[in-house]
């Protein structure tokens, strides 16, 4: 299984070009299993979502075809997930994130397990708050630093769900723990939204409770 490590140093969202690129590369590289290469094609296929080409994605996850291996079925899912959801239909794209959340699960995937409930809480609104809870319980008893990162994404993506709905004092809270969580475990980029997140959300409760 590829580390994560690895894949945060060769993705980067800001060039979803770029990064379709370094993973062809690594690919081709020898240094890898089968099943790793397999998981470097799936990530090519998110760099390919990224830049709208949906029909390209799913052609390449289908070039994978039935993976035995429970990491590339768990991201092939993922990924399916993904390029339905960008392009617009995320009602098929839950049952995709759906399967990728019960193998990883099955197959003790916890990374892997909370980015597919992350992603169903983004797609399913109706139970968006029942996903993200479930996320959250995970990444709260990750053992590492870099499994409970998703805890900035997770609450973040809670404040702005309640921001949407009028439920400012819980966006609030949401946004005030995403910070917490950035600052103890995420990047920079995490913390500049984190304190954005909080500002606008201020800004909204000033103008709200002003006479």
């Amino acid at each position: 299984m590829l580390t994560q490590q690895l894949l945060d140093e060769l993705w980067d969202f800001e060039d979803p070009a770029g990064s379709e690129q370094r993973f062809a590369v690594e690919e081709v590289s020898q240094s890898y299993t089968d099943s790793e290469r397999a998981e470097l094609v799936t990530q090519r296929a998110r760099a390919l979502a990224l830049q709208r080409r949906f029909e390209d994605g799913h052609a390449l996850l289908d070039s994978l075809g039935d993976p035995a291996d429970a990491v590339v079925r768990t991201r092939v899912a993922l990924e399916a997930g993904r390029l339905l959801n960008s392009a617009g239909r995320p009602t098929e794209a839950m049952p995709e994130f759906e399967t990728a959340a019960s193998t990883a699960a099955t197959a003790g995937l916890l990374f892997l397990q909370i980015d597919a409930l992350h992603m169903l809480a983004i797609t399913d609104e109706t139970r968006s708050r029942e996903w993200a809870a479930q996320a959250i319980d995970l990444a709260l008893a990750a053992p590492d630093d870099r499994t409970r990162r998703w805890l900035v994404s997770l609450h973040n993506n809670l404040g702005w769900w309640h921001f949407d709905g009028g439920r400012l004092d819980e966006a609030l809270d949401h946004f005030q723990q995403a910070q917490g969580w950035a600052e103890r475990v995420g990047n920079e980029q995490q913390r500049v939204w984190a304190r954005e997140a909080i500002d606008e959300c201020v800004a909204a409760m000033e103008t709200r409770d002003s006479p």
